[in-house]
């Protein structure tokens, strides 16, 4: 089952509590209008109005309770929507009819409601709208996570040999070496359409308990089989990509490989493990899924890191005259200043500091270091030091 989760929304309390008894309301008049709209919009829907009124209605509610008292449980809400994602599925129909239906019925209930307010008296600037409908759609993304976890977990209790098939096809493409033509043989059985490019994702159950499967959408290979789990994401560089991967790895740190022809994806896979090697040491931030093209100077400086410290304690030893609070500040003072080829001025833009200020440390530096700080040849292995040295945790 799905993990549960609270909205946090930044309005004051009174803002909040001014409105919730008028969108109270409304809210059965409203939900009416919303399942309307589904009816005309979704055939699959156009049976007895009865049980989607009732979701409608209950799913605004829980909303509301939510905007009101962030405490609020979502547990059961999202067991519930588990439930019709697995219903779905042994209907026959994709997880995107219900996905499609809720998003209709959100956007009906954003407009319908705040045109209530208004007619209420109850004016809502642009700002509070604004995020509220932000609130909205988390809270729609986290329903769609439940009903694609439902339905793909039904889907696999019918589907027999397919899951066999899928998870083979997994240890195919992350072991490398496939015979000639074997590959797209396998993807054939699998139901699995070869695409141009894949990245591998590394996973980790951060509270050690890996009961809840990540939420994504089918055309993704989940192998939670193995070892250390991993994720086959197919063209990831399309659109919604990262999203889908932020909002369906709740309860995981993930790590995402650099992107690379299916046939290739073993060599995406070990830098995606070592990154997330490297976040459980705390060097990388594992709060969002890591994307490893973005870190690729850290992951080559610590593949070594006895002889990058060897190297770096002779490169910054003008460092360890500063205090320990002063150190960090000017060697990420220094690592701007060498990827800025030294121009004050981008500089501060980059650390969000005075030009000024920059140049004050740049002539500390400059009597730190003297002729060494602008030798060519010192440049790389000064800059990979200070990448080495600021991964450190608490350095």
């Amino acid at each position: 089952m799905p993990a549960a989760w609270t909205i946090h929304i930044d309005l004051p309390p009174a803002e909040i509590a001014a409105r919730t008894p008028a969108l109270r309301r409304h809210l059965p008049g409203v939900a009416a209008e919303a399942v309307a709209e589904i009816r005309r919009s979704v055939p699959a829907y156009l049976d007895d109005a009865a049980p989607l009124t009732h979701i409608v209605e209950s799913t605004l509610g829980h909303f509301v309770d939510m905007l009101e008292r962030p405490e609020t449980g979502s547990q059961e809400i999202l067991d519930r929507f588990w439930r019709i994602g697995a219903e779905e599925a042994r209907a026959g129909r994709g997880p995107e009819q219900l996905q499609t239906a809720v998003r209709l019925g959100a956007g009906v209930a954003v407009r319908r409601l705040t045109e209530r307010l208004e007619n209420d008296g109850l004016h809502t600037p642009a700002h509070v709208i604004a995020q509220v409908a932000q609130a909205v759609f988390g809270y729609l993304d986290r329903i769609a996570a439940a009903v694609t976890a439902g339905h793909a977990e039904a889907s696999e209790g019918a589907g027999g040999g397919r899951p066999a098939r899928r998870r083979r096809l997994v240890d195919l493409i992350i072991g490398g070496g496939a015979a000639e033509g074997e590959l797209e043989e396998t993807a054939r059985r699998a139901d699995w359409p070869l695409p141009a490019e894949v990245s591998v994702v590394a996973l980790r159950p951060r509270t050690g308990d890996a009961a809840h499967r990540p939420a994504l959408p089918p055309e993704v290979l989940t192998g939670l089989h193995l070892d250390e789990p991993v994720l086959i994401v197919p063209d990831p560089g399309g659109p919604g990509r990262r999203a889908m991967l932020e909002h369906g790895l709740h309860g995981w740190a993930a790590a995402i490989g650099p992107p690379v022809p299916v046939a290739e994806a073993a060599r995406s896979l070990p830098w995606a493990r070592g990154a997330l090697a490297l976040a459980g040491q705390g060097v990388l931030d594992d709060r969002r899924p890591i994307d490893v093209s973005a870190h690729l100077p850290t992951l080559i400086i610590m593949n070594d890191r006895g002889l990058v410290d060897c190297v770096a304690a002779r490169l910054l030893a003008p460092l360890l005259e500063l205090r320990p609070s002063q150190r960090r500040r000017m060697a990420e003072t220094l690592l701007a200043l060498i990827e800025c080829s030294f121009n004050a001025t981008e500089v501060a833009r980059r650390l969000h500091l005075h030009a000024q200020t920059v140049r004050y440390r740049l002539r500390h530096l400059e009597s730190l270091f003297g002729d060494d700080l602008y030798d060519p040849a010192q440049r790389l292995a000064l800059h990979m030091s200070l990448h080495a040295r600021l991964a450190r945790p608490g350095e």
